[in-house]
């Protein structure tokens, strides 16, 4: 069979599923053909999951930069979600992102509307990587199926990568960054690949939320991944920047409490489940530790190892890496106000001064601060509190990034549609509108019981103008105007739309 040729099942499938073919380095794969939504654009998507790019990272690939996959015979199922590197029941969390279990954890998924296309039919390509404070998350999600980008003429690939401390922890003997690598390792089988899918490999935009929007800048300012791809969307992105020392120390903490060297044959020693329940004890990032990471980032992320990520994310872009690619970056007004809201009677007996002390803000930056978000401060501690955390941790780094593009193609926006669930814009409720599935499961308790499908048809349709032609339909940033485009209803473009976080960009708490 050839590649992207249709064919309608074995006699034991099911009657009407269609199944489609694709060759790819290692091997054929089998995927299955669905519907797309919203009555418009392409009719059909079809789906490949779980396609294998690298063996396993088990036994003596454990703490190896990954492996590429050896190729097999025949044509390979791909028809559910691979193994992820989340393990367990991940619990209530804000995107249904589900564990697979499985050792294969090294896997893309594949949604096109065009497999076997030729070159000259090739759509343009979005490589998605997914958040979760680099220790969790999952690309299993519903509401990453790439559907609706299908519809509306964007190949879409949704990658797996280790997480905690197997990707990223510091270990002697052992290649550092290994989840840094294995984004890189995906990026090169689109690059080798994705043509069969109906997919360019020269006009691939990479994007991500949260963690994965920290991955997607990441990867911008990296030297070596500059072939890769070609534009970038950073959703809510935060940038880790794990400076050696703080990736040295945190290693050395969890090999004290398991009782091994901090080495590569000691972290060997020890079996995933053990290290996973002194890394989740270790990395807590409970209400108690938010005045450790407001202070010093996130202990698990990519390391500034000076060997695949040479200095911190903002010099890089300062010095012009990645000047050449396009830019979309922003953040929802309250992302992280959730953290707060079920410790409000509590908050009623703390001080507003020694609250926002413990956040970070202090000295002359606190009246500024208070002042540019009057508004804000008028609606209670806990939204206060929110903001501030927020800004800080989420906020400052679009101003911050923005201009170390200097006159580089950067677009801003601020995501201020407050959900129907929580009154206000909080962590990842943009992702849905962005994917255009807002008919999607587990909807509600993020999102609200009516979230506006218009405001959806505006976010995605930007995001496909984007990944198509370079540009996001509004005016570029620059630091004169400072134009964002502010989604909410009716959506707008504001000049100085983070006028509100100057006094912590101007004077750092």
């Amino acid at each position: 069979m050839r590649t992207g040729e249709v064919h309608r099942g074995r006699p034991d499938e099911p009657r009407g599923v269609e199944f489609v073919e694709v060759s790819t380095d290692a091997g054929a794969v089998r995927g299955r053909w669905r519907s797309t939504t919203g009555g418009r654009g392409l009719p059909r998507s079809a789906a490949f999951l779980g396609i294998p790019i690298a063996e396993a990272p088990v036994g003596e690939l454990r703490f190896a930069a990954p492996v590429p996959k050896a190729p097999w015979q025949g044509c390979l199922d791909v028809l559910d979600y691979g193994a992820t590197a989340q393990r367990g029941d991940p619990g209530i969390t804000l995107i249904p992102e589900p564990s697979v279990e499985g050792s294969s954890t090294l896997n893309v998924n594949v949604f096109t509307p065009t497999p076997g296309a030729p070159a000259e039919k090739a759509l343009p390509v979005l490589v998605w990587i997914h958040g979760g404070g680099f220790t969790a998350g999952s690309p299993a999600s519903p509401w990453y199926d790439g559907r609706n980008f299908n519809r509306d003429g964007v190949v879409t690939v949704t990658i797996s990568y280790r997480l905690g401390f197997d990707g990223f922890g510091w270990i002697e003997g052992a290649p550092s960054n290994r989840g840094v690598r294995d984004w890189l390792h995906a990026l090169e089988w689109v690059q080798r690949n994705i043509a069969a899918f109906g997919g360019d490999p020269g006009r691939v935009t990479i994007a991500g939320q949260s963690a994965g929007g920290g991955a997607v800048l990441t990867l911008l300012g990296m030297e070596c991944a500059q072939h890769l791809f070609h534009g970038v969307y950073a959703i809510s992105g935060a940038v880790a920047d794990v400076p050696v020392a703080r990736a040295r120390a945190f290693s050395e903490g969890l090999a004290r409490e398991a009782g091994v060297e901090p080495t590569r044959a000691g972290f060997a020693s020890l079996p995933e489940e053990r290290i996973l329940q002194i890394q989740k004890k270790a990395a807590d990032l409970g209400p108690e530790a938010l005045t450790e990471v407001v202070e010093n980032g996130l202990p698990l992320g990519p390391v500034v190892d000076g060997e695949l990520i040479l200095r911190p994310t903002a010099e890089s872009l300062r010095q012009g890496i990645g000047v050449g690619k396009p830019l979309v970056l922003g953040a929802t007004d309250d992302e992280f106000t959730m953290a707060f809201t079920q410790a409000e009677d509590a908050l009623r007996w703390v001080p507003q001064f020694l609250l926002l002390k413990k956040l970070g803000l202090r000295g002359k930056v606190r009246p500024q601060y208070l002042r540019d978000n009057s508004d804000v401060a008028a609606l209670g501690k806990v939204r206060l509190a929110g903001r501030l955390l927020t800004d800080r941790m989420f906020r400052v780094g679009v101003l911050t990034t923005a201009a170390a593009r200097g006159q580089a193609s950067t677009w801003v926006y601020r995501f201020s549609w407050p959900s129907g669930t929580f009154g206000f814009a909080e962590h990842c409720v943009d992702v849905p509108f962005f994917f255009d599935c807002l008919d999607g499961p587990a909807m509600e308790p993020l999102a609200g019981p009516n979230p506006p499908q218009a405001l959806a048809d505006e976010v995605h349709a930007a995001a496909v103008r984007f990944v198509t032609h370079g540009e996001a339909g509004w005016p570029r940033y620059d630091e004169e105007t400072r134009i964002s485009r502010v989604y909410d209803v009716p959506s707008r473009d504001m000049p100085d739309a983070y006028a509100s976080v100057a006094a912590l960009v101007s004077s750092p708490a």
